[in-house]
């Protein structure tokens, strides 16, 4: 019999814990495998929000509970420690006297941290940390991003011509709506990448000129909270986003009275907007944002060096002349084609 290394079974759990995003947000989605003489007896990854862990789910697997004392478990991410909507996961191990645990990473969240850890060793639990480490913090890296660095994790994503433009110029004369660059797969990917999120950012341009409604009526998921800067409050009461359907956050300079599902949260737009705007999104527990806005909503995120990731459409069109795409550097992680698309995904590394 083949005898498989720790990083064997913790690419099982990482491939489990795909399998929960989104729906276990604003919770990791983590895998979990149960393993008895080299053989896996047992996985489970992360339900929805409020659902089991994926320790749970795991022992729950496992058709003969006595073997359970002669296994070892591993876990992407370090089991809790504390009584949220679930027991904690440590409790679980404990009682049913599971003798060893290999971790992928300790839990950045302050309630958890390095306690599950140490209940588990402190009764007699081998435990083993910090195999395939960075690959289980990439796992989740909105969340990880959220409670180390109290941000959400920031995607900037737009759509370029083949010469370079994300917009026409547009005249007082030009129709409310969008000047389409990409193909209808292409939107159709950014309606998916939309349910993935917790957030999506526009600017006072592109709300007025577009009229976007940033859901996901192209995919199946749940539409993010729509956040729209508005520093004089110029988008039109009558405009999509603020039609109270979806969770929308309006960041101003002007003091406004909130009402259901529409929230006026108020910066100082002359000082580091970025930086203020994080601060809103954390304080309302979003984890990540897509930043959907114009060039110079996108600029301002990029030359303040506050996103993680950037998503470049480039459709099979030309504008000869409009508003140029975004400049910035990052490190090319993947390119795709869709149909006559271009993809390109950047990490700032």
């Amino acid at each position: 019999m083949v005898q498989h290394t720790h990083e064997t079974y913790m690419k099982r759990c990482l491939q489990l814990a795909a399998n929960g995003l989104p729906i276990a947000m604003p919770n990791p989605s983590v895998g979990a495998v149960i393993v008895h003489n080299n053989v896996i007896i047992g996985e489970g990854y992360t339900s929805a929000y409020g659902g089991n862990h994926a320790e749970v789910n795991a022992v729950n697997s496992v058709t003969d509970k006595s073997l359970l004392k002669e296994v070892t478990m591993y876990v992407s991410l370090e089991p809790c420690s504390h009584f949220g909507k679930t027991p904690p996961c440590s409790d679980l191990i404990i009682k049913h006297q599971i003798p060893k645990v290999v971790i992928g990473t300790m839990d950045p969240f302050a309630k958890v941290a390095g306690k599950g850890i140490e209940k588990l060793q402190n009764t007699g639990c081998e435990v083993v940390l910090d195999v395939l480490k960075e690959e289980c913090i990439a796992s989740n890296k909105r969340f990880f991003t959220f409670h180390q660095y109290k941000r959400p994790y920031i995607i900037l994503k737009w759509a370029q011509t083949k010469d370079g433009f994300i917009d026409k110029i547009r005249n007082e004369n030009d129709p409310i709506q969008p000047n389409w660059i990409t193909n209808e797969f292409s939107r159709q990917l950014v309606h998916k990448y939309r349910s993935e999120e917790a957030a999506i950012l526009v600017g006072t341009n592109t709300a007025i000129t577009d009229n976007p409604k940033l859901n996901t009526r192209d995919w199946h998921g749940k539409n993010p909270v729509r956040i729209v800067l508005d520093r004089t409050l110029r988008v039109p009461s009558n405009n999509e986003l603020l039609d109270q359907t979806i969770k929308t956050i309006v960041i101003t300079a002007a003091e406004h009275e909130s009402r259901e599902n529409l929230h006026f949260e108020t910066i100082d737009f002359s000082n580091n907007i970025p930086t203020q705007i994080c601060a809103i999104l954390y304080k309302h527990e979003l984890q990540s944002v897509i930043i959907e806005g114009g060039k110079q909503t996108l600029q301002t995120f990029i030359d303040g060096n506050l996103w993680d990731e950037a998503r470049v459409f480039t459709g099979n069109i030309s504008f000869q002349e409009g508003i140029e795409a975004p400049t910035f550097h990052g490190k090319l992680h993947s390119k795709q084609t869709i149909i006559d698309d271009l993809l390109d995904i950047y990490t700032n590394d």
